[in-house]
């Protein structure tokens, strides 16, 4: 296998994201040729995390055909233990170099766990479970500045956190340290089509 190094990969996908948002895609249909080929085996160029959001389906946003993408979503693009053995699937199996966390303006998972932070409302159990990972990213945001900007903030700050959350795993360190492998944050911007990356 040749994996395609994490800077060519980032490239790939901005260059996507530019001819979505242009609306020049490049894959309306998928030819019965290319499903044949993708049965016998896959080989993405980068993997995703993203969330469950209807409105944000990565193989569009980046302008990515069948078998382009290992895409992992999750309500809030949150980690746990089955998403953590997928990423490491995709890491030691796949061989992508490439790992972006994806969230998105507007994100619903986001939203209740301010609520659950600064005005103290309560969920049903099991999206309690989930808020708890979210929560942790909000800590220092300020809940005095209007709506949209906090929003704003508080989805950059949770993709931010998943980041540093597996930058810290053992695997990432290592992989880091031994390899081309990328990890980078980005948030899709709901009414421009846009995905803005957090490179630095």
């Amino acid at each position: 296998m040749h994996p395609v190094s994490a800077t060519a990969a980032l490239k790939r996908l901005k260059e996507g994201n530019t001819r979505f948002t242009r609306g020049r895609a490049r894959f309306p249909t998928v030819q019965k040729e290319i499903l044949a080929s993708l049965a016998k085996k896959q080989q993405p160029f980068a993997t995703i995390l993203g969330c469950s959001d209807s409105r944000v389906p990565p193989e569009l946003v980046f302008d990515c055909g069948f078998g382009e993408l290992f895409v992992v979503r999750v309500a809030g693009n949150v980690l746990g233990r089955s998403i953590f053995g997928t990423l490491q699937y995709a890491a030691s199996h796949l061989h992508t170099q490439l790992f972006v966390v994806l969230g998105h303006e507007g994100c619903g998972a986001v939203k209740a766990a301010l609520a659950t932070k600064f005005e103290g409302a309560k969920h049903k159990s099991r999206i309690e479970a989930l808020l708890k990972n979210i929560v942790p990213a909000l800590k220092g945001l300020d809940p005095g500045q209007p709506e949209e900007a906090l929003m704003r903030s508080a989805v950059e700050a949770n993709v931010r956190h998943t980041v540093r959350m597996l930058l810290e795993t053992p695997e990432a360190r290592v992989k880091a340290a031994t390899t081309d492998m990328k990890l980078v944050g980005a948030v899709y911007e709901l009414e421009s089509g846009r995905v803005r990356f957090l490179e630095d």
